[in-house]
């Protein structure tokens, strides 16, 4: 019986002995208290309390993200939109993190949330959804600095999404086809301009090069029929008479191999019908007749 009391007493006695003793894990601090006072701040490792009087409180000093879930913010032009944000903080002092405020982490996040309100509150929906890093780094101006009656800093913020109202957004997404048609009949308009543009080009660039070739042509044809009168000229002006007369013994000959028995031609060159059959029979005839007319002249004389 005595054994098993002091075995409880010495039971008893090593289960204090271990209540007292703790460990701080790295990037913590310990806040100890003695019945229910803040007594001191110890940093990460083995830590000695008394039992039952002390009580440890341990608390992060790691940095820690926070996500800030949508909620809704009216723009500068009435327009409702929900903003999701993510942040990153970390306890710079341990004591008013855990003594100041209930709840540092939820006190820091109202005034985020209040300060983003007031920023995107002087901004158009337009300016707001193409402005997130300018919105990011005007609302972490705004709250650096001010949490630090939490024991808090803030090290990065981060605007997730903005979204539109349902009714804003079917209104963009027409808006947005609506830009889309007009880009598309805009462009197809230019095309067809420019196809027809080209069109016409081509047409007037055929049009002149044939033209150009027609002239081209008439002015060889003129060059070459000038050369042609050029030279018989110049022939002509070089023969003399013999070369007349064969010229017109040839014709001559050329037009009694013709029916025509008509020929009409000057008196000087009467001689010449003696190369031709015809106009040879006409001659003889006319000489003969002519005898005879003489004859009987003389013979009246």
């Amino acid at each position: 019986m005595g054994i098993m009391f002091n075995i409880i007493i010495i039971l008893i006695v090593l289960f204090v002995i271990f209540r007292g003793i703790h460990i701080v894990p790295q990037n913590y601090e310990g806040l100890i208290e003695t019945f229910g006072k803040y007594k001191r701040t110890v940093q990460s490792g083995l830590v000695l309390t008394i039992p039952i009087v002390q009580k440890i409180r341990k608390v992060s000093m790691a940095l820690q993200p926070v996500a800030i879930e949508k909620y809704s913010i009216i723009t500068k032009d009435n327009s409702n939109i929900r903003v999701s944000l993510t942040l990153n903080y970390s306890v710079e002092n341990s004591y008013k993190f855990f003594y100041n405020n209930t709840d540092s982490e939820t006190s820091m996040v109202q005034l985020v949330r209040g300060h983003l309100r007031n920023i995107i509150g002087t901004m158009t929906l337009d300016e707001a959804l193409g402005s997130t890093e300018k919105i990011n780094s005007m609302l972490f101006d705004a709250v650096d600095g001010l949490t630090a009656i939490y024991g808090i800093k803030i090290a990065r913020v981060n605007i997730d999404e903005i979204i539109p109202s349902k009714e804003i957004q079917e209104a963009m997404d027409k808006q947005l086809t609506a830009d889309r048609e007009k880009t598309a009949a805009i462009a197809k308009a230019q095309g067809t301009s420019e196809s027809i543009k080209l069109e016409n080009k081509a047409q007037n660039e055929a049009t002149v090069a044939t033209a150009e070739a027609n002239a081209k042509a008439k002015k060889l044809a003129a060059d070459a029929e000038k050369y042609r009168i050029d030279t018989i000229q110049e022939a002509l002006n070089n023969a003399n008479d013999s070369y007349f007369k064969n010229q017109s013994l040839n014709s001559f000959n050329q037009l009694a191999a013709g029916p025509n028995n008509l020929i009409v031609m000057d008196k000087d060159n009467l001689t010449n019908l003696g190369n031709l059959p015809v106009a040879n029979e006409m001659l003889k005839k006319q000489v003969f007749n002519g005898s005879n007319h003489e004859a009987s002249a003389k013979e009246d004389n």
